[in-house]
């Protein structure tokens, strides 16, 4: 269950951002005991595995931010993310991290299936976030965009720290990240309403 919990956390978190957990995983198997990658993983933590992933990570963070090319880096990200997805549920739940100890009885069959729901669970959560992102840069004209962009990091930070340290709250997260997902529908919604009335009114 610990398992299934900490490969959805990671999975959600490369949803929002696809590097974030992809360097998480690197790096902890890397320079601490908190992870340790199974043999067919290990090339998460090569030096320049994590060197490339690095440079895509700052290129993402800030294309992210930046209205309309926001929109463009959803596009490209739309395979990426849910590759991503694949990689670190796959990696994840056959991973012994701090929280759990022996992941191997974890889909001990096909070795594919952990990398599907991955791919799956990333790739719905990237297409929530790029609808939501669109709805709002319509209706505020892309001024939420460096906002949302900055919660949605933090919220993938959230995600890879708690399936790592404490997959029980990745269901808490999660909950959270689709209240909010909701509520900046709805704002967006009720302001480009509002926007429509005024130019009605202006058009009389």
């Amino acid at each position: 269950m610990l398992e299934a919990l900490a490969g959805t956390g990671l999975a959600a978190a490369a949803g929002l951002n696809a590097y974030i957990p992809l360097l998480a995983l690197g790096l902890l198997s890397r320079f601490s005991d908190l992870v340790a990658l199974p043999s067919g993983w290990t090339w998460l933590e090569n030096p320049w595995v994590l060197g490339i992933m690095g440079a895509l990570f700052v290129v993402e963070v800030i294309a992210d931010k930046v209205p309309a090319l926001d929109t463009v880096n959803d596009v490209i990200q739309t395979a990426v993310r849910p590759a991503a997805g694949g990689i670190v549920f796959g990696s994840g739940t056959s991973a012994p991290t701090a929280a759990v100890s022996d992941p191997s009885s974890f889909f001990e069959s096909g070795s594919w299936i952990p990398v599907a729901i991955g791919v799956v669970i990333a790739l719905v959560v990237h297409l929530a976030k790029a609808g939501t992102r669109a709805a709002a840069n319509t209706a505020l004209a892309g001024i939420a965009a460096p906002g949302l962009s900055v919660a949605e990091d933090v919220v993938s930070v959230l995600l890879v720290v708690f399936a790592i340290l404490l997959p029980g709250l990745v269901v808490v997260v999660l909950a959270g990240l689709i209240a909010a997902l909701v509520i900046v529908i709805r704002t967006a919604r009720r302001v480009a309403a509002r926007r429509r009335e005024k130019a009605a009114l202006a058009a009389l």
